[in-house]
């Protein structure tokens, strides 16, 4: 668990298997929700960074290592960018990477904890950006399972889940029936999207959600990054979508539109990514 309640303590720790991910810094907030505790510290490396039940989500020079990750492999390969749902993503780094694209005209959040957006525009302002004040974004605070239920057939072009990980609030987004129908809303050509957890602290939970992924789409493929600050540092995602594998074919205008201001997403670095499976991985998923 992490420790803000020691107010002499400057360490505040992510306990994971008999092993500690750690920030120094201060605390600005530890408040518990309706779903979940909701702790924001002001760190000494990485600016402010937010944890949920004492597990790391972001932090400002951390960001851009996961949300750039989860989110270009998926809009720049999709047939179309028109309208698009995050299920998740309350500090506002996922819409705030979709909505560099200009193509985009409709994006739903989907965040069952309004608390988790409030206090992120509030503290963390930097990483949701302009993405709050922009039109095309509508926050919705429900549930993420009971909107891509109720939603109608073939109604978004990509579908991004950015949740934390898969317990609490967020268990549900990791079972088969969700992702049914996150598949069931997909246009034609759409890509769906999901963080599938690292491989070294959680390789049952990744393994998993690659395989269920790999049930339900015709394709499905992950990748593999970093993101210092969570357990291992080493993270992943996962893309998957019908008929042909969309997300391994980025569209060169969408790349040289985006690509410049990226500090990790790259067209070759994700081909890269792509192709970086290690072997345990790869023999345990045949």
């Amino acid at each position: 668990m992490c420790t803000p309640e020691n107010q002499t303590s400057t360490w505040f720790d992510e306990y994971q298997k008999g092993v500690r991910y750690g920030l120094e810094g201060q605390i600005l907030v530890d408040e518990k929700s309706k779903y979940q505790r909701i702790t924001i510290i002001d760190s000494k490396r990485y600016g402010k960074a937010l944890l949920l039940d004492n597990c790391w989500m972001t932090a400002e020079q951390q960001e851009k290592h996961y949300h750039e990750c989860l989110v270009h492999p998926a809009l720049s390969g999709a047939l179309e960018i028109k309208r698009g749902l995050i299920v998740g993503g309350g500090d506002g780094g996922t819409a705030k990477e979709c909505l560099r694209y200009k193509e985009v005209e409709h994006l739903d959040l989907v965040e069952i904890d309004e608390h988790v957006i409030k206090l992120s525009q509030k503290y963390l302002p930097t990483i949701g950006g302009n993405a709050w004040q922009d039109p095309r974004l509508q926050i919705n605070i429900e549930d993420g399972i009971k909107w891509t239920k109720h939603a109608g057939n073939e109604v978004y072009d990509f579908v991004i889940i950015d949740s934390s990980d898969p317990k609490g609030p967020a268990k549900g987004l990791f079972n088969e029936t969700f992702i049914r129908d996150c598949k069931r809303i997909l246009r034609p050509g759409g890509i769906f999207a999901i963080q599938s957890e690292s491989p070294e602290s959680f390789l049952k939970i990744h393994l998993d959600i690659i395989r269920l992924v790999k049930k339900i789409f015709q394709f499905a493929d992950p990748i593999y990054g970093w993101v210092p600050m969570y357990p291992s540092g080493w993270w992943s995602w996962t893309f998957a979508s019908m008929g042909k594998p969309h997300y391994l074919h980025p569209h060169s205008k969408r790349v040289n539109a985006i690509s410049q201001d990226c500090i990790i997403w790259s067209s070759k670095w994700q081909k890269g990514a792509f192709e970086a499976m290690p072997a345990f991985i790869e023999r345990a998923l045949k």
